[in-house]
């Protein structure tokens, strides 16, 4: 009987990564999604697939710490082993994370640290650990952001973070070609959710100075993101390997 492709989320439970989930179970895409903290978030986002008649799984990993991440994945590929009789899965979507919005003259070193492990340490060594569970011919996403590309102010330590992970990205497809595992960034613009304290949300002097700073002259909304992602897992994309995909509205032409 043939199973659907698996998908494994990283900060699933909310935001982004909720979305990202949605749209591929639209795809038919089974999912297993990560959660920091929040058990319940994620477990109403695992039930709501379910209603939708495909398989999901909620597991906790905090991806600031390197130390868990082999218990990590021996907890994904024992629960793919029951679900599936096999311990491998298709796409990989490194998307959790978080924000601060700290003056570059006034960030410390442990806010410092914070953006470099979420974003960029925890990246590069969960992706180094999970590649041996993932499939010949899979696939990897890497959740980078904007402010790659154009800056505002107060957001470098953040900045930088998802700056190594796009550089890191050119590598794995380099590196990961000859089993034909595709890696690509896509690098969303400013966001409504509950990122960085809402500030896309909530921030109606900031809202508006993005909506007019934007071709479409908008925020984004968490669905501009998702579907995105859930394109470059289809075999539409293919042949998309190695690049940047900024997903901002036109945002800073």
């Amino acid at each position: 009987m043939k199973t659907n492709k698996i998908a494994l989320v990283t900060g699933g439970s909310r935001g982004l990564g909720k979305e990202m989930s949605l749209q591929l179970i639209a795809k038919g895409i089974d999912v297993v999604i990560t959660y920091h903290q929040n058990r319940e978030a994620a477990d109403t986002v695992v039930a709501d697939i379910e209603k939708k008649g495909l398989k999901a799984k909620a597991l906790q990993l905090d991806t600031c710490d390197i130390s868990c991440f082999k218990q990590f994945t021996n907890d994904l590929s024992s629960y793919l082993i029951s679900e599936y009789g096999q311990p491998e899965f298709d796409f990989l979507i490194n998307n959790a994370g978080t924000g601060i919005y700290q003056p570059f003259l006034e960030t410390t070193e442990a806010q410092f640290d914070a953006m470099v492990n979420v974003h960029f340490k925890g990246v590069y060594f969960l992706t180094q650990q999970l590649v041996p569970l993932l499939k010949d011919g899979g696939r990897i996403i890497n959740i980078s952001s904007g402010l790659t590309r154009f800056t505002f102010p107060n957001s470098s330590a953040y900045a930088a973070a998802k700056g190594a992970v796009e550089v890191f990205t050119k590598f794995l497809a380099k590196e990961l070609a000859p089993r034909k595992i595709i890696a690509n960034v896509v690098a969303p613009g400013g966001v409504a959710t509950d990122f960085g304290g809402g500030e896309n949300k909530n921030n109606e002097q900031k809202r508006t100075m993005l909506a007019s700073a934007t071709a479409l002259g908008r925020v984004g909304e968490a669905d501009d993101i998702g579907g995105v992602v859930s394109f470059l897992c289809s075999d539409d994309a293919k042949w998309i390997n190695g690049q940047r995909i900024e997903v901002s509205g036109g945002v800073l032409l």
